[in-house]
């Protein structure tokens, strides 16, 4: 079970209790609020950033970092450079998740290797497309939840940093894509088994496109292709279903992450909530 705590974001805030509105606060012992006359309204980048910066303070010096990928962990990726680039941190080396972070980190000085070199790693902090209540997570829609899985796994923590638009009571609950990575070998015979897999719970199976107008299928760092299923009602048992998909003879791996997550860093337009089990 999830517990929350809250990061005040002025000095006019002040701690009230309240109701809990949202499902996964409902699982919880206690639930706090931020309210604040004087605080300005912040953007959706401007929270990610917040949440980002928060998720970095847990960050020593002479880590081995995982470095995420997506809007929010381009933040955070931001904030390690700029910290090394002042020397408050230093002997950092990252491990990114896919080509976009790598570039990106390579452009801050941040030094980089490979689980290959470095398979234990301290901390990893990355983004999430769907949290519930007991911190399992979607991830995927940036198209690197393969790496992503390797890296996170391999990671003694893994600070998970969102938005609450993320929040969801059951995996799946968005109605928006759950990513499976599949070989581009009879990838429509695997999308057929997989919508057919779930066909209780609604789900449409889709292949990814690149995105770039034309039909071409999305490819991904590893020269897969990605079927994202889309279900209807939430998923009743992730790690059933994440055990069915995996027996898949040409399934990669799929975008849940299940029991992975140490805390969650929730951006919303009240403040930044901090989720651990």
């Amino acid at each position: 079970m999830a517990s929350l705590s809250f990061l005040h974001l002025s000095s006019a805030t002040r701690f009230t209790p309240r109701a809990t509105p949202l499902n996964h606060r409902a699982r919880t012992q206690k639930s706090f609020s931020i309210r604040s006359q004087s605080a300005p309204v912040l953007s959706q980048d401007e929270l990610k950033k917040l949440a980002a910066d928060k998720a970095v303070e847990s960050v020593k010096s002479g880590m081995v970092l995982g470095l995420g990928t997506g809007s929010t962990a381009a933040f955070v990726v931001d904030k390690l450079g700029q910290l090394l680039s002042t020397g408050q941190l230093s002997n950092i080396v990252g491990i990114p998740t896919s080509k976009r972070t790598q570039e990106q980190a390579a452009s801050l000085n941040i030094p980089l290797s490979t689980l290959d070199l470095h398979p234990h790693i301290d901390l990893a902090i990355d983004g999430a497309d769907e949290v519930d209540p007991n911190l399992d997570l979607v991830k995927g829609r940036g198209g690197a939840l393969l790496r992503e899985k390797m890296v996170e796994a391999a990671s003694s923590s893994f600070i998970v940093v969102a938005d609450d638009s993320k929040l969801v009571s059951g995996l799946g609950g968005s109605g928006l894509a759950m990513p499976v990575e599949v070989v581009q070998f009879c990838w429509k015979y695997n999308l057929v088994r997989l919508e057919g897999l779930f066909k209780e719970l609604g789900c449409e199976a889709k292949l990814r496109l690149a995105g770039d107008g034309s039909e071409k299928p999305y490819v991904t760092d590893n020269m897969n292709y990605m079927v994202d299923l889309y279900f209807k009602n939430p998923i009743k048992d992730g790690f059933a279903a994440g055990k069915e998909i995996s027996a898949m003879e040409g399934v990669v791996e799929h975008g849940l992450f299940l029991g992975m997550a140490t805390s969650v860093i929730i951006a919303g337009k009240t403040g930044v909530e901090v989720m651990t089990k």
